[in-house]
């Protein structure tokens, strides 16, 4: 069975780009999708497909052991929003937390709950059971950030003054585990990304700096794990950034992942965009 390679799947495209990824390796992909998170049409990118609750982690394992999975990737979004309808009821029970979650919360995660101290308890768990979270990167490495201008559009002095000035600072946030991204123009600190996400610290940004051509700063913070929550950009936060003003993107290199790198640069090229891989 080492020819198999588990998914945890959330939202998004990026589950769709690593069974692409397994199958490009050989390799089949085998999935489990979180109820009311995983997109149509991913079953169909993987060789067997299977669902389970975001907090019923007893489930995952029993799924991925009766298949002879020892390896995992954890990818794409989980948001609670989809879960807003007429049968939240039925949704809430159909998906309480097993025992091993409730476990798990109980030991680990009462009194820290940051993402990191999250990861690590839910990778040992794993573990424990023979179930290992590899990185989630690994069978994706095209569409990492790769150094220098990706597309047409190269940064002008402004762009790379405030990168040069922004760039340390970003790695002090990331230190603090504060945020993955700031805002720079003119060597002066625009915003700051914290618990609402870069998205919405985009068009906060947009909001704070009238002035077009102010750079966003992207990566994941020193030391971080790469087996989960990697930093992203899609097509999406390049549409956020045009319609914000900004000039330039500057994201790190082998640490933030472009969704469907072509499709990102393509649209960072029409919306007039650079996008630069920084290293370090």
């Amino acid at each position: 069975m080492s020819g198999r390679v588990g998914i945890i799947a959330g939202q998004g495209t990026l589950p769709f780009l690593v069974a692409r990824g397994i199958r490009a390796s050989g390799k089949e992909a085998f999935c489990v999708g979180l109820r009311d998170q995983w997109e149509e049409g991913l079953p169909a990118e993987c060789a067997e497909f299977r669902e389970a609750g975001v907090l019923q982690i007893g489930k995952w394992i029993r799924l991925f052991r009766r298949a002879g999975i020892t390896e995992v990737t954890m990818v794409g979004r989980v948001s609670k929003k989809r879960m807003h309808d007429p049968w939240l009821i039925l949704k809430a029970l159909r998906d309480m937390p097993d025992l091993r979650t409730i476990d798990l919360w109980l030991r680990k995660l009462r009194h820290d709950r940051r993402s990191a101290t999250l990861l690590t308890a839910v990778a040992e768990d794993l573990a424990s059971q023979g179930v290992h979270l590899i990185d989630s990167t690994r069978y994706i490495p095209e569409h990492l950030a790769s150094e220098g201008p990706m597309g047409r559009v190269q940064p002008d002095a402004r762009a790379l003054g405030d990168i040069a000035f922004g760039w340390p600072l970003l790695e002090k946030v990331g230190g603090l585990d504060i945020g993955q991204a700031i805002s720079v123009r003119d060597r002066d600190v625009i915003a700051v990304e914290a618990v609402e996400g870069t998205d919405a610290m985009i068009a906060r940004s947009g909001e704070l700096c009238r002035a077009k051509g102010w750079t966003l700063l992207k990566s994941a913070r020193p030391g971080h794990d790469m087996r989960a929550d990697v930093p992203t950009i899609g097509v999406q936060t390049i549409e956020g950034l045009a319609k914000a003003g900004a000039g330039c993107v500057a994201v790190g290199v082998g640490r933030v992942i472009l969704v469907d790198k072509p499709a990102v640069i393509a649209a960072a090229d029409r919306a007039g965009i650079a996008i630069v891989g920084v290293k370090g």
